[in-house]
């Protein structure tokens, strides 16, 4: 019922989905910040701010949390966020091809 083109295309996404590795919600933002001492260069007239300076924000069980990380953990939660855009990619793509897939079968299917 299904054609061998779509189930190839299907597998494959699998296939891919298999591959990533981890995934991480959330948002990852590099700051620059003034400290608020009066005296220090962040508060002159062309401040000079304090950074770079990275956080991860993440929302779980309706609290927000936020994370400072190292320049090296910074970069493990940006590729682990590119996972999961691929992997929600990935999924669509999926999802696309059952549903054209699932039309023509149930189209096939006599109603009673």
């Amino acid at each position: 019922m299904s054609s061998p083109k779509a189930k190839e295309r299907f597998e494959a996404l699998k296939r891919e989905i298999l591959s990533l590795g981890y995934v991480r919600p959330g948002s990852l933002v590099r700051r620059f910040m003034p400290c608020g001492n009066p005296t220090c260069r962040c508060m002159g007239k062309l401040p000079q701010l304090h950074g770079p300076y990275h956080q991860w924000t993440h929302k779980f069980a309706g609290k927000t949390k936020t994370m400072r990380l190292s320049e090296q953990q910074a970069e493990l939660c940006r590729e682990w966020a590119q996972n999961l855009k691929r992997l929600r990619w990935l999924v669509r793509q999926m999802e696309r091809v059952s549903l054209k897939e699932t039309d023509q079968v149930l189209g096939a299917i006599s109603r009673p």
